[in-house]
């Protein structure tokens, strides 16, 4: 079994080390203790985390393979944020930034992603509180946090600074994109999902207001 979760790994993430695989074990087990107590994720998925959550966040690392600082939005329990980081060890001098307003969320990533002395900076604050505090990143990253139009409004003070944004949608995608285009010009390109069917990962450049 640990083999085959290793291969699915790389699979998704390309070369991975042994050591950054067993971090990732590390941060599963201790997400299903802390999901015991609060609710970093919805109950029906636990079951299928590695999968669902894990491998589904870690696929974004390939398309952003000379990004250093990371910035996720939103990261509730971690995905896709918390597996950049601890996939980020091995990039020289690579950081991310973790935003999540929950502070019961945010005592979860600061314990485990400090115990695993990953690179990471957890921001337990509303996403409109940290516009003027982090710098502007490489990569904005964002999951199952608001529909387009309302996710580039939270991610423009970043994006329209020259940052690349990688967002998860699911099979109704083309009509967000089409309603943030009333409001937006972007450059955009989708990315098949590696994970499952039914979901892309749009890349976003050249943010601007119209």
């Amino acid at each position: 079994m640990t083999e085959k979760k290793f291969s699915s790994l790389q699979a998704v993430a390309g070369p991975v080390s042994r050591e950054t695989f067993e971090r990732l074990e590390f941060f599963e087990a201790a997400f299903r203790r802390w999901a015991g107590q609060i609710n970093l994720v919805a109950p029906s998925t636990l079951p299928n985390l590695w999968e669902r959550h894990i491998l589904d966040s870690a696929q974004l690392l390939p398309l952003a393979p000379e990004a250093v600082r990371w910035l996720d939005i939103g990261s509730g329990g971690g995905f896709p944020g918390a597996i950049e980081a601890i996939l980020l060890a091995e990039r020289l001098g690579a950081r991310a930034d973790l935003v999540e307003s929950s502070r019961k969320k945010a005592a979860f990533l600061q314990t485990t992603l400090a115990t695993l002395k990953a690179p990471a900076t957890i921001h337990a604050n509303r996403i409109e509180d940290c516009f003027d505090s982090i710098a502007t990143p490489d990569v904005v990253t964002a999951r199952a946090l608001a529909p387009l139009p309302r996710l580039f409004s939270l991610a423009a003070p970043w994006l329209e600074r020259g940052a690349t944004g990688l967002f998860h949608k699911g099979r109704d995608y083309l009509r967000e994109v089409e309603e943030s285009r009333d409001v937006w010009d972007f450059d955009l390109v989708e990315h098949p999902t590696k994970v499952g069917d039914d979901g892309v990962i749009l890349a976003v450049r050249g943010l601007h207001r119209r």
